[in-house]
């Protein structure tokens, strides 16, 4: 294994704090339910706060969301959250309970305000799964983009990562610290604990897959012309980042990740799903200079 690729990394991750991703997961937030009889509230707590939790987790839970009557006279002003069930007329600022799709109203919460998902997801569970789907996607995106700026400076001549400061002597380092910021935010959204040390099996296993999609992508970039090369180079950063996060957000929901079969199979779909977008993006770097 390389010694500058591993001082690299570390140079890269002293920038990442894990700390900040606590502090996101634990916004102050509370979710206040408003029902006109005592069978709808059942219906959105049914939802919510399901019977399946134990009593020490439905405890915490209800720290966040409950009736609306149990926040009375707590400052939620900027905060506060508020969902009508279907029988009630739901206010501009509210959002309604739809029975018969409640996923949709996880969708619209999260949709207004995003700077509340890690922590809604990290303590109610019906927003897990869509806060860590749209988490993985983003920072995949994120991999795929920078793996392209640093190959294109002159059409891009700034693009940072949301926590990276600098410049690094390893692209690759950048990528796979990213990586570890994701294994960081799906532990927050699981309610698991944050941290090097907390993850260091985690962080491990990003450290060493890092070096198969590195060199992946040394061969498939190779000297082929504008756009052709950079195509792949990208689609193996989304790949292997969304690759991660998929099978770590399995780890941290059931206990397991996925096997060596599971995992070629994946890789397989999310470099194709890479390509496209790696395609698009050149495609939207060659209009940019073309126009400029």
């Amino acid at each position: 294994m390389s010694i500058n690729f591993f001082q690299n990394v570390k140079e890269a991750i002293s920038h990442l704090n894990p700390h900040e991703i606590r502090d996101l997961a634990e916004r102050p937030v509370r979710v206040a339910l408003f029902a006109e009889s005592e069978h709808a509230y059942q219906q959105m707590e049914a939802f919510f706060t399901p019977a399946s939790l134990s009593s020490n987790r439905r405890m915490e839970v209800s720290s966040i969301i409950g009736r609306a009557s149990r926040f009375t006279g707590q400052v939620l002003t900027g905060q506060n959250i508020q969902i009508y069930s279907a029988e009630m007329r739901t206010p501009k600022d509210g959002f309604a309970f739809h029975l018969e799709n409640p996923e949709h109203t996880v969708n619209d919460i999260l949709k207004m305000h995003p700077e509340y998902g890690i922590t809604l997801a990290r303590h109610i569970e019906p927003f897990r799964k869509p806060v860590a789907e749209q988490t993985i996607k983003k920072i995949s995106k994120e991999n795929a983009l920078f793996s392209l700026a640093t190959a294109l400076p002159d059409i891009i001549p700034f693009i940072s990562l949301p926590w990276a400061v600098g410049e690094f002597a390893s692209d690759t380092a950048v990528l796979t610290a990213n990586q570890i910021r994701l294994a960081f935010i799906l532990a927050a959204i699981s309610d698991r604990e944050i941290g090097y040390r907390e993850q260091k099996a985690e962080v491990a296993s990003i450290l060493l897959s890092a070096f198969g999609w590195r060199a992946l992508a040394r061969e498939l970039i190779g000297k082929i012309p504008f756009g052709a090369g950079l195509i792949p180079k990208a689609a193996v950063a989304y790949a292997g980042t969304r690759v991660a996060g998929m099978s770590l957000e399995r780890y941290y929901r059931i206990g397991y990740g996925f096997t060596r079969s599971e995992r070629k199979v994946a890789y397989e779909d999310a470099f194709t799903r890479g390509k496209t977008i790696a395609s698009s993006m050149v495609s939207g770097f060659k209009h940019h200079e073309l126009i400029r």
